[in-house]
C-alpha cells in the first residue's frame, strides 16, 4: 500500500478525529488527533487498520503547550501521531488501554516534562532517583540547572 492509500484509510477510519494529516516524505506520515480523542482514535488505528507496533512516545517543550509524538512503525515506515496540551494544564489520557507496552513511555513523560497521565496503571518514577525535588522537569524550557559547588580533596576553599 502506497501513503497516499494509506492516508485515504485512515482519513476514512478516523472521520473528524484526524484534525490534520501530512506526508513530509515518503514512508513519513504526520496525523494530528486531539487530546481528548486520542484513545478512541488509537483503538480504531489498531482494530481496524492494524497500527499496533509503538516505537516510542516523545514530548517537545513548545513554550505554552507540549506536544507528545506517539510514533508507530509499520512496514519499513513511520505513523507518527501528534496531540498537544496545555502547558498550564498538562494533562494527558494514558493509552495503556490500547497499547500496553506504552507505560514505561508515559512514566517518563511524566519524569520529564511534569505531564500529568491520566490513569496510568503504574505512576512510579522511571528516570529520575526516588528524590529528586517535586516541581523540577529537565525537559521543560524552563528548567534552571542549579550545580552543586564541587568540592575538591585537596584543593583550595
Amino acid at each position: 500500500m502506497n501513503d497516499l492509500e494509506r492516508i485515504e484509510r485512515i482519513k476514512a477510519v478516523l472521520g473528524e478525529r484526524a484534525a490534520e494529516i501530512t506526508n513530509p516524505s515518503p514512508q513519513r506520515i504526520f496525523l494530528t488527533v486531539p487530546a481528548r480523542t486520542l484513545v478512541p482514535a488509537l483503538e480504531q488505528l489498531k482494530t481496524e487498520l492494524g497500527y499496533r507496533h509503538l516505537s516510542t512516545i516523545s514530548g517537545v517543550d513548545l513554550g505554552d503547550v507540549f506536544e507528545i509524538l506517539y510514533h508507530f512503525g509499520y512496514d519499513g515506515g513511520n505513523l507518527n501521531i501528534r496531540t498537544r496540551i496545555p502547558k498550564a494544564d498538562p494533562r494527558l489520557p494514558s493509552i495503556c488501554a490500547v497499547i500496553p507496552g506504552a507505560v514505561l513511555y508515559e512514566r517518563e513523560l511524566q519524569d520529564m516534562f511534569g505531564i500529568i497521565v491520566e490513569a496510568i496503571p503504574d505512576g512510579r518514577r522511571l528516570v529520575l532517583p526516588d528524590d529528586w525535588p517535586d516541581g523540577n522537569y529537565p525537559l521543560r524550557k524552563d528548567w534552571k540547572h542549579v550545580r552543586a559547588a564541587e568540592k575538591i580533596p585537596g584543593g583550595k576553599s
